[in-house]
């Protein structure tokens, strides 16, 4: 449809999806999956839990035990077993992925720490528990209950 002056024409839904989509164009950001190191076994599969970026370093030295760590510029990622996000609510801002799937990212964040061993995973308890600590929100477990 050619714009009328005066008139406010139709938008398509494929006009609709690409100002969706913001400056990048017709091409969408493909989500990217954090790739289990070379060496190691995910017998349990892999989601992760996202931090933002300035956030990560004060998790890490709370940690008993530190799994597969990636990072980009905005978050850090830590591989979890998957289904970790069962009967819990991560803490704002902390962002947990089904899959270990990074959305909107326009590189695979890199590998910036890996355990010794054969297994990735971070325990999820301790992240958890430690996200809460930093975060100040009580654990679910701790939350009164509303009738």
């Amino acid at each position: 449809m050619r714009a009328t002056p005066g008139r406010i024409g139709v938008l398509t839904l494929d006009t609709l999806v690409r100002l969706g989509r913001g400056p990048g164009g017709d091409t969408p950001r493909t989500p990217s999956r954090l790739a289990v190191p070379d060496g190691m076994t995910a017998p349990l599969g892999c989601d992760a839990v996202a931090v933002p970026a300035q956030l990560g370093p004060l998790v890490m030295p709370r940690l008993p035990r530190v799994g597969c760590v990636y990072a980009d510029e905005a978050h850090w990622w830590w591989l979890v077993p998957s289904d970790s996000d069962y009967a819990l609510e991560w803490p704002a801002p902390a962002q947990y992925a089904t899959g270990a799937i990074v959305p909107d990212s326009a590189r695979v964040p890199g590998l910036i720490h890996r355990p010794d061993g054969t297994l990735p995973y971070t325990p999820p308890i301790p992240l958890y528990l430690a996200l809460c600590r930093l975060t100040d929100t009580p654990p679910t477990w701790s939350r009164p209950i509303s009738a």
